[in-house]
């Protein structure tokens, strides 16, 4: 069942789960407070990052991860063939399927896939990627990137239907324009925004803050939501950093068809419940000014690395 059928049912919407992959994310609130909303009925997608577990990978097979700023200055992953290998097994092989059967072990009846399988995550790769370099802008080739311009809500919606909760990490399904296609790396907070958008479901982006900040050091000034273009300036104002991808994602989710997106703490407790109940920053689709929605991402879009 899609977002709108949900809506005209009057149903809930599905939320689409973000959990981070950062070592100061713990991941057990969220496996538990999943098994509760699904318990109750609610259709549930989990999408999960693994930056840590990456690099660990790249440190015991002696890789040394390489980052790179965009001309735009995003910051994100370089992925070579060497590092994309090292990304597979760790994402896919590892991480996913150790996630799965935390879910199932708490009595989910999850279904781990990557954003290969069945073209769930698809667009075209990007093998060469704009980067500044000792303040000069430089052309890399080489990387194995991408930006997901299709999700398959078919296939999501099926296993929803027949009371599954679909675990998904990337890599995606990059296009290569001949017909081939090459898995790439892709970020876990994008990727949960377009799954959030192509299903009209509430997103919650987990992290290890509770929301965004208006100083960024200060917890004690978070901004609790935002309705209005102006209010949604604001929390773009605010964030910084790793916050400001998360932003940019809880933009793109809204822009495709999500009715919300919240920015909570992965490590309170009942994590997910919380912020579905307002504990975080919680962006509203009112927050879209009318002919931002369906808009582009722009040069956002040069470097997809993984988050945290």
């Amino acid at each position: 069942m899609t977002g709108e059928s949900e809506a005209a049912s009057g149903a809930e919407p599905p939320v689409v789960v973000k959990v981070g992959g950062a070592k100061a994310v713990d991941p057990a609130g969220a496996v538990g407070d999943v098994a509760h909303l699904a318990a109750n009925g609610r259709a549930v997608v989990v999408v999960h990052g693994g930056s840590t577990v990456v690099d660990e990978t790249l440190e015991r097979l002696g890789i040394e991860p390489e980052y790179v700023e965009s001309a735009s200055g995003v910051t994100g992953r370089f992925t070579d063939a060497e590092t994309m290998e090292a990304f597979a097994m760790a994402m896919a092989g590892k991480l996913n399927t150790e996630l799965t059967a935390q879910f199932r072990s708490a009595g989910v009846d999850a279904v781990g896939l990557s954003g290969v399988d069945g073209g769930l995550l698809a667009g075209p790769r990007k093998s060469a990627v704009r980067v500044v370099e000792d303040g000069k802008k430089k052309i890399r080739r080489g990387d194995h990137s991408g930006t997901i311009e299709s999700v398959n809500a078919d296939l999501l919606a099926g296993l929803l239907d027949d009371g599954y909760t679909p675990v998904v990490s990337p890599p995606m399904a990059g296009d290569e324009g001949d017909g081939e296609v090459t898995p790439v790396n892709a970020d876990a907070d994008r990727a949960a925004a377009a799954v959030a958008g192509a299903l009209g479901a509430d997103l919650v982006l987990l992290t290890d803050v509770s929301g965004v900040y208006a100083d960024p050091d200060d917890p004690e000034t978070r901004i609790d939501s935002a309705a209005t273009p102006g209010e949604l300036a604001a929390v773009e104002d605010a964030a910084e950093g790793f916050m400001g991808k998360k932003v940019m994602a809880a933009t793109e989710a809204l822009e495709g068809g999500s009715g919300r997106v919240v920015i909570a703490d992965a490590n309170v407790r009942d994590p997910v419940v919380a912020a579905l109940g307002g504990e975080g920053t919680t962006i509203e689709r009112s927050a879209l000014a009318d002919d931002d929605a369906g808009g582009e991402t722009g040069d956002a879009d040069e470097t997809e690395g993984i988050d945290a």
